[in-house]
């Protein structure tokens, strides 16, 4: 069973950064694209960026272009999303998760089939 776990999130200021990081076990994590999607009160789940297998190709929504960064270390099956700029509208629960097929790269949720609890990430004006 595949499991993922998201950590980092919390409380910050505008302008400032914030680094979160996803764990995933049960998978070879080498082999899957994996994505950072985020879900703000009273609206739908969005795609905020993902990375494929090796780390090779990035993909990132519109309104993060510039300021998120995505990585991966495959050795230790981490996935990060380094936050710049953050803007009171990037308040939300940031979710990891992992693409259900090896080798494909993926923005649409329903490609993804293992999803972290999320955490929580305020921005405050």
């Amino acid at each position: 069973q595949v499991q993922v776990q998201e950590s980092g999130g919390g409380l910050v200021q505008a302008g400032g950064s914030l680094k979160l990081s996803c764990t995933a076990s049960g998978l070879t994590f080498r082999l899957y694209t994996m994505g950072w999607f985020r879900q703000a009160p009273g609206k739908e789940r969005e795609f905020v960026g993902s990375i494929t297998w090796n780390g090779g190709s990035t993909d990132y929504a519109d309104f993060v272009k510039g300021r998120f960064i995505i990585s991966r270390d495959n050795s230790d099956d981490m996935v990060y999303l380094q936050m710049n700029n953050l803007k009171p509208e990037d308040t939300a629960v940031y979710y990891c998760a992992s693409a259900k097929l090896m080798f494909v790269s993926e923005s649409n949720p329903a490609a993804f089939g293992a999803w972290g609890q999320g955490t929580q990430v305020i921005v405050s004006s």
